[in-house]
């Protein structure tokens, strides 16, 4: 391993971009889906449902917490009718698995997304069963990232020393209450103006094109 990574104990990594490829682009056929939602939900037209849509997510950290702030929306219900997609466009990736598998510690995937979502997800990538938890958007109590109380959740349920502890993620902002808590904090830069939002080099120790590439070289004999 090399010198600044041996000390990490807890690999956790986001899961959307981060455990496939951004250019899978599952986030697209999400988006459809919570456009409908919206639009079924509050009686409006796809234009309004976008708007609100974007604004909630930016303004709240997630879509489903600004309209169950907002709203009083369910979250299982939003949750089941948002990850009801077709993933054929994912497929397997034996090196990633193994790269991940050699890691040292506990590996982890913390996500706004529900675990249901995480496992299918994980399957169709043939991840499935690697991780030693994964910690979702209903274990931080429905508390999205950024918000600091999910990353609490996080290291207080699964009895994480930040210090020792690596997060992968792909939207910037994301990565602030990560270091602010200790943690090594790694930025996949897709390139998209959503994932750059917020960004700022004094949060960020390490920014890589995917992960993939990133893992094989982590190790001194590679």
């Amino acid at each position: 391993m090399l010198p600044e990574f041996a000390h990490i104990d807890h690999w956790i990594f986001d899961l959307d971009n981060v455990l496939y490829p951004a250019e899978s682009d599952l986030f697209s056929l999400i988006d459809i889906k919570m456009g409908e939602y919206i639009a079924q939900a509050l009686h409006c037209d796809p234009v309004e449902a976008r708007r609100i849509q974007k604004s909630y997510f930016h303004d709240h950290g997630t879509t489903l917490a600004g309209l169950m702030h907002h709203h009083g929306t369910d979250p299982q219900d939003f949750l089941d009718y948002v990850h009801d997609i077709d993933m054929s466009r994912l497929t397997h990736s034996p090196e990633l698995y193994s790269a991940i598998a050699a890691l040292p510690g506990e590996k982890l995937v913390f996500t706004n997304a529900d675990k249901p979502y995480a496992e299918r997800v994980l399957e169709k990538r043939g991840l499935g069963g690697l991780f030693d938890r994964i910690h979702d958007v209903l274990a931080t109590n429905l508390v999205p990232k950024p918000e600091e109380a999910a990353y609490h959740s996080l290291i207080t349920t699964c009895g994480i020393n930040p210090a020792r502890a690596l997060f992968v993620e792909d939207m910037a902002r994301n990565l602030r209450p990560a270091k602010d808590l200790g943690m090594t904090t790694i930025w996949v830069n897709t390139r998209s103006e959503w994932g750059a939002r917020g960004h700022a080099p004094d949060y960020i120790d390490y920014e890589i094109p995917d992960l993939e590439s990133w893992m094989s070289s982590l190790y001194l004999n590679k």
